[in-house]
């Protein structure tokens, strides 16, 4: 009985901590405002609530409604969709190194939705062309990391970090080529947006669409959260206790490649939050995809938030990328998981 509780206790005070760090986080910036003058735009904005509150200016009202609320918004959804992203990719490939950024689909992600904003790529997909582009970029990076890793029912983890590697480097030559091909400067400048992560396109339009993406993805994995507790055991295991591995694989891999695609068709690569969140919420959690999926989508949501003020007070009022920020806090907490595993476990059962 302590367990559950001790996780219902995480999971409120997650939800306590990203409610009131949003608020708070709406008013830092290059141009800080109070909690009184956040709350005045937010009641300006509910018919039943505005005379509670004077009438904010039109600059205030400009900079917290139009710019950031939706921005908060967006880190809330972006930090989610990385967060519960890291844990089915930790599970498919059952190692916790596992990430977006780490396995090259964030790069792959990020090539495909370059080749969009230059040269016009998958346009025939319409409105959701970049969406569409990075998801397939993303798709094709963890189909072949993972094919790589995957030799005689065992998944070997050099070759998954190596494959990774690979990917990476073959589709950052593949955005970088896109850029010195960039018709304009203007061309120039989206693909270096999309390489250092940002929030600040947030409005309110584009906050839908990864927005629903992440919660029908997160839906579809705790549907499925104890098959990935039995698949983490290995194939065997998993199929002998009456899991469909190879169509809970194929599963993994494609709501793990739409959630990085859309996380990065609105915000670019912001790395490493696929990997630093899962091991959080496991140690406060436990192993359980049942509590880590929900905790994660929370965890995530409140670091990047947070990673995003940093990014622009910092320097202010310049900005600095938030996807530089978690690399600078992201990579060294890799290079310490990566320390502490035994050398000599190269592969897992599979």
């Amino acid at each position: 009985m302590k367990q559950p509780m001790s996780y219902k206790k995480w999971m409120l005070a997650g939800a306590l901590l990203a409610l009131i760090g949003a608020f708070f986080a709406t008013g830092l910036g290059a141009m800080s405002f109070s909690p009184g003058t956040v709350l005045r735009v937010v009641f300006s904005r509910i018919p039943f609530a505005r005379e509670l509150a004077q009438e904010p200016s039109r600059l205030e009202f400009n900079m917290i409604w139009k710019l950031r609320i939706p921005r908060v918004l967006l880190g809330l959804i972006i930090g989610s969709a990385l967060g519960i992203c890291g844990v089915a990719m930790q599970a498919l490939v059952r190692n916790k190194l596992a990430d977006p950024f780490i396995l090259g689909v964030s790069s792959g992600a990020s090539a495909t939705a370059s080749l969009f904003m230059v040269f016009g790529v998958f346009s025939f997909f319409g409105r959701y062309a970049l969406s569409l582009s990075a998801f397939l970029g993303a798709l094709f990076s963890i189909v072949f990391v993972f094919a790589m890793a995957h030799v005689n029912g065992r998944i070997s983890i050099t070759r998954m970090l190596l494959s990774g590697v690979a990917v990476a480097m073959i589709m950052d030559a593949v955005t970088s080529f896109v850029a010195v091909s960039a018709p304009n400067a203007f061309s120039v400048y989206n693909v270096s947006f999309w390489l250092s992560g940002s929030l600040a396109g947030a409005k309110w339009e584009t906050l839908a669409l990864p927005g629903a993406v992440m919660l029908l993805c997160g839906t579809c994995l705790m549907a499925q959260h104890r098959a990935l507790d039995v698949l983490v055991m290995g194939e065997e295991a998993a199929g002998s206790l009456g899991v469909s591995v190879r169509s809970t694989q194929q599963a993994l891999m494609l709501l793990s490649s739409l959630l990085a695609g859309v996380a990065i068709s609105v915000s670019g690569s912001v790395g490493f939050i696929g990997m630093i969140v899962p091991h959080l919420s496991r140690i406060l959690a436990g192993s359980s995809h049942k509590r880590v999926l929900p905790l994660s989508a929370l965890l995530g949501g409140i670091l990047v938030v947070w990673a995003d003020v940093a990014a622009r007070m910092i320097a202010a009022p310049e900005e600095i990328p938030v996807g530089l920020l978690t690399a600078l806090i992201g990579a060294p907490f890799f290079l310490v998981i990566l320390k502490k595993r035994p050398g000599e476990r190269t592969c897992l059962n599979g």
